[in-house]
């Protein structure tokens, strides 16, 4: 698989470009997993090359899986490069944390004419770091946003707990929740102590194009579909500029993703291996499968028309 990598100091971004084998002229920004070529990332390239697009996939840096101050001006220079290479369509996706990135560099980016997000938050997040401090997998990071623009940090939703006590209440709640990983308690009381602001808020009335938002009821990182139904209600009282879908489940979890995308990096037990990390994956897992195949006959469908 032909690939091309791009860096901060040379490029203004840091990435890698999987141009589709067969000649195409559009083109997506995929923002999933912790690096520009780990398995989520290839999946999700196998996925998008048969529905004819080109993949650009970004992350935060080289081997560093936080996400603090992010410019979104790597963003558009990322568009700038696909754009002067032929992509006369441009899209972008991403999942949890990059899908709150997805939004808001679409609600910034005009050449944006597709956004796909997964299980998204509609609000700047805190900053976060995984450096390991303290012996710790994630600090917040102290007065700091998640991204920033134009040299300025982008009004945030601050966390209800500092370091350590934000990981200390993550672990406790994965072990009530017996998951790998859980915080929705932790956004639902960041929310209750500091209510979200208009400034916090993503601007989705801004985007431009299709916009899709996925998520489930079960996710048990965040209540991502609150959030979703959040930006249902602010598109529905805001002139806006896309024409957007929902699709919303009951089960799913924050792994909410294409089956035929999650096949591609395990062809035999993927179902079994997704329900490891979450338990309500293991108590519906019939209908969790429903979710992502369902999920997969939509989006798929979507992106070959687009």
């Amino acid at each position: 698989m032909k690939k091309i990598y791009f860096s901060p100091e040379r490029d203004g971004f840091f990435g890698a470009y999987y141009p589709n084998p067969e000649q195409s002229q559009k083109a997506i920004i995929v923002m999933l997993g912790d690096d520009v070529d780990d398995l989520l990332v290839i999946a999700a390239v196998k996925w998008l090359h048969p529905l004819g697009c080109n993949v650009m996939a970004l992350a935060p840096a080289e081997k560093d899986y936080g996400h603090h101050s992010y410019p979104i001006e790597r963003i558009e220079n990322a568009v700038k490069y696909l754009k002067s290479h032929g992509n006369q369509k441009i899209g972008i996706s991403g999942a949890s944390t990059t899908g709150m990135l997805a939004l808001t560099a679409a609600s910034y980016i005009p050449e944006i004419r597709l956004t796909l997000a997964f299980t998204p938050c509609d609000f700047i997040m805190q900053g976060f770091y995984r450096d390991g401090l303290d012996g710790v997998k994630e600090r917040p990071a102290e007065n700091e946003s998640s991204l920033s623009y134009r040299g300025k940090q982008l009004p945030f939703l601050p966390y209800a707990y500092r370091h350590p006590e934000y990981w200390q209440k993550i672990q406790e709640e994965a072990k009530r929740r017996h998951d790998f990983i859980a915080s929705r308690d932790l956004f639902d009381e960041s929310e209750r102590l500091h209510p979200v602001q208009e400034e916090e808020k993503i601007k989705v009335e801004n985007i431009r194009g299709r916009l899709v938002l996925i998520g489930a009821e079960d996710d048990s990182l965040w209540d991502t579909c609150k959030y979703i139904r959040r930006i249902d209600e602010r598109l529905k009282n805001k002139p806006h500029k896309c024409r957007y879908k929902i699709f919303t489940y009951e089960h799913g979890s924050h792994f909410c993703f294409p089956q035929s995308m999650i096949t591609r990096i395990l062809p035999i037990g993927s179902g079994l291996a997704l329900a490891c990390a979450f338990e309500s994956l293991r108590d519906f897992p019939i209908e969790s499968r429903k979710t992502r195949e369902d999920l997969d006959k939509k989006l798929s469908c979507l992106i070959y028309k687009w």
